[in-house]
């Protein structure tokens, strides 16, 4: 039963200031309370009241003393220059050798002779003041503190402030210690890094007994005689207590103040003569003699497992145990390759299935690379031993070079041998076929079918070989060491016609080397002709030579310049230059042999010792281009001869976009193999290559032209590679391509001011040994591009 609940004014009254009561205790502070509490924000609450009222409310920020930066400054991250460095990938071995300046011509260059090879550093430790510079020996670090008790500490401070971060392990020991290397390397190969190494044979019994040892502390200790090792984790521990091991080196044996000092920086009692389930153990060989007693050694375990001999107080017992270790390592490995061998053909038998394991020959040569199209297909050439067949698609036969036609003849009589062993019957009658491939995976593969006669079954028959020669059999040639901090002189030969192009190769110049402030030297080279004036304002150089004054003035004080030499051609060489020469691949096609010239001339004002390279007015190039030479021009040993990237005149055609910042392309360019405008040497390797004569003034250019016609009635010494490529001081010439070194200017600038084709439709390579010196203004699919657009656009016409 309901009710009926009347309500009066009084109780409307009451109920609305409970509502508003409670509406105004959760709802949030009015504006102008944040008005009073942040007067900086704003003037007056009234204002902000105003603006938040007609909704256009805009913030005033207050910046007066206030930080306009932050402050923190982000700094830049440096990288590493090499992956090992950011990774924190060190060399394993460091072997240091205490030794005296008595021993540093004998037994210490015995031990660097058969050591130094195999670990990857070795120090020898003297007093400084035995150091003299009439040593063999170069490797050597000398102390100051001729106190003898503390060279230990010396040499730990050295190892500790110079190459605690670049090994992981710390060989010391004696002169009178033969290390086995390899098996010192080998075993470290399986110790961790991350522990404290503390690796060597128990001091022992020592007959000359110290007063400050304990007798029963010696058997603690390595004996440094006979090497101890130290992870560099144990030497940065025990560089932050050098102080106290010396307070406390009171011992006159070296092993047992390390061992205190170890003991006490790292908290390791005894000495570990194995770790990790690793040993390397010693033979002390006192009691014999080696060269009476070896065979009496060479027959106990102990001393063929011995990572360390000693004592040796011989040079000739040295190289003696070196011999005889390193026949052991040979003969380990030859066994451990032949069971290898045996588990590869069990595996080949088919033992497994040969999809699984990839099981091709011969054993451990890659297979080749799957060709992405057909058009990456390596063919085989046909060839008998005298020539090959369809060697292009424009050549059916072609006579083999002389390397090609021994390689032949070596592959053939070694084949033959083999038919002969595994069938003694059978005897080589000829060849039937014969195909030969080179794939820069595997090497040179031969396919040969051979007729053969059988003398047992009195019948011909045909066997198959498969020959390879395996590119991964390669012979490493050493090479001396160079820097990228070798000064680089620049030749410039310039000809009347090049003085455009040698504006243009000034202002890279000064932009690519002088503002970068790299060490490099550029000398010009003027060929004035016969009738030319060279000087005052009739100068035809003039520019040139103010340009060069202007940039030496500019950057006198880092040490750049730019000089000159002045050479007058005879009135027979001084031929007028033709137009058409420009589109040559060299742009000093009718005089190459001017660039001898220059560098006869040139040379005696830089010196024999310097680094040359000479250029040529239509190339550019980049900071990169002047490392490479650094590093490809050896003294004594190689020349560089790079192959630059001559670039299509894009502007002209319209097929292509000229960019020179951009990367080498097939529709920018081509890699020019015939042009040898720019080659580098050393000036040295340059005069001791006399097959030409040496010109010394301008008086024997046409002597130096007429010898050479006179001598060589078909000259193959056309450009300075030639020269090193024919003389006899065995030097090497690199010839490789290089995309920092690009052509091409000379032929833009022609053809920049022939925008109706004109001369270049007037120019022609009639002569079919001339084809190659042509350069080309486009590629073939561009051409054929156009060649199709016109076609169709005139229909039936016939082009010519």
């Amino acid at each position: 039963m309901g009710k009926n609940i009347n309500l009066n004014r009084n109780h409307y009254l009451v109920l609305g200031l409970l509502c508003g009561f409670l509406f105004s205790f959760y709802s949030p502070q009015e504006t102008t309370e944040f008005g009073a509490e942040c007067p900086d924000v704003t003037e007056s609450s009234e204002n902000a009241f105003v603006l938040l009222r007609d909704g256009e409310f805009e913030p005033q920020l207050n910046l007066e003393q206030k930080p306009m930066m932050a402050k923190k400054v982000v700094k830049n991250i440096i990288r590493p220059r090499y992956y090992y460095s950011e990774l924190g990938i060190r060399e394993k071995l460091f072997v240091g050798v205490l030794t005296t300046s008595e021993n540093v011509e004998t037994i210490a260059t015995a031990i660097n002779r058969t050591a130094a090879h195999l670990v990857d550093k070795i120090k020898f430790f003297i007093h400084a003041d035995n150091v003299k510079s009439s040593f063999n020996l170069k490797n050597i670090v000398g102390f100051t503190d001729t106190r003898e008790h503390l060279r230990p500490f010396h040499m730990l401070k050295y190892l500790a402030d110079n190459y605690l971060d670049e090994y992981d392990f710390f060989l010391l020991l004696t002169d009178t210690t033969y290390v086995n290397a390899r098996m010192v390397r080998r075993q470290l190969q399986h110790l961790s890094v991350t522990l404290d190494v503390y690796i060597g044979t128990n001091i022992g019994y020592v007959t000359d007994q110290d007063e400050n040892i304990n007798e029963s502390n010696q058997n603690q200790y390595c004996d440094l005689n006979a090497g101890i090792i130290l992870s560099s984790g144990l030497i940065r521990k025990v560089r932050a207590n050098l102080d106290w091991c010396v307070r406390n080196a009171v011992s006159n044996y070296h092993s047992v103040n390390i061992g205190k000092c170890v003991k006490y920086s790292a908290k390791i009692k005894t000495c570990h003569q194995s770790w990790q389930g690793v040993d390397i153990t010693s033979y002390n060989i006192a009691g014999y003699k080696i060269y009476r007693d070896f065979h009496l050694i060479a027959e106990q375990e102990a001393f063929n497992k011995a990572a360390m001999v000693y004592p040796i107080t011989s040079m000739d017992d040295f190289y003696l145990l070196h011999a005889y270790y390193s026949r052991v390592h040979l003969k380990q490995n030859t066994i451990v390759k032949r069971l290898l061998q045996n588990d590869a053909m069990q595996l080949s038998n088919r033992t497994l299935s040969n999809d699984i394991l990839e099981v091709r020959w011969p054993l451990g040569v890659p297979k080749s690379n799957p060709t992405e199209s057909r058009h990456d297909v390596v063919p085989w050439v046909t060839l008998n031993t005298t020539h090959s067949f369809m060697w292009q698609s424009e050549v059916n036969v072609k006579r083999l070079s002389a390397i090609d036609e021994e390689d032949i003849r070596n592959v053939l009589n070694k084949t033959i041998l083999h038919a002969i062993r595994t069938h003694p019957d059978a005897e080589f009658r000829g060849i039937h076929t014969a195909y030969k491939r080179f794939d820069t995976v595997r090497g040179m593969d031969y396919r040969l079918l051979l007729n053969f006669y059988d003398r047992k079954r009195r019948t011909m028959v045909q066997k198959s070989f498969e020959v390879i020669k395996p590119i991964s059999l390669i012979e490493i040639i050493p090479s001396p060491y160079v820097t990228e901090s070798t000064r680089v002189a620049l030749l410039l030969p310039v000809f009347e016609s090049q003085i455009l192009e040698a504006e243009q190769f000034m202002e890279l110049y000064e932009k690519t080397c002088m503002e970068s402030q790299d060490n490099t030297f550029l000398m010009l080279i003027f060929f004035y002709r016969a009738e030319t004036p060279s000087k005052g304002d009739q100068d035809v150089f003039l520019p040139l030579k103010n340009i060069a004054l202007a940039l030496t003035e500019k950057h006198k004080q880092d040490g750049s310049r730019v000089a000159w030499v002045s050479i007058r051609l005879p009135i027979d060489e001084s031929i007028t230059f033709n137009n058409s020469n420009r589109y040559s691949s060299s742009l000093n096609v009718p005089q190459t042999l001017m660039n001898f010239v220059a560098v006869d001339l040139a040379l005696r004002k830089i010196g024999l010792e310097s680094l040359v390279i000479v250029c040529t007015n239509s190339a550019s190039f980049r900071p990169d281009f002047l490392n490479r030479v650094r590093m490809n021009t050896i003294q004594g040993f190689q020349i560089f001869s790079p192959i630059g990237f001559m670039m299509y005149p894009c502007e002209w055609t319209g097929l292509c976009k000229l960019c020179e910042n951009c990367d080498v392309g097939q529709s920018s360019g081509y890699f020019d193999h015939d042009n040898y405008d720019v080659v580098s040497f050393y000036s040295n390797d340059y005069v001791l290559a006399p097959l030409l004569p040496i010109v010394r003034n301008d008086k024997d250019i046409l002597n130096f032209i007429s010898t050479i016609s006179s001598h060589y009635s078909n000259p193959t010494i056309s450009n300075i590679a030639d020269l090193f490529t024919q003389s006899n001081n065995k030097m090497h010439v690199l010839r490789a391509i290089e995309p920092n070194l690009r052509f091409g200017r000379s032929v833009i600038n022609s053809l920049s001011k022939d925008h109706s084709g004109k001369q270049i439709s007037e120019f022609r390579c009639s002569k079919q040994k001339e084809k190659n010196k042509c350069i080309k203004v486009a590629s073939k699919k561009q051409i054929g591009e156009v060649f199709v657009q016109y076609s169709k656009q005139f229909g039936s016409h016939e082009f010519v």
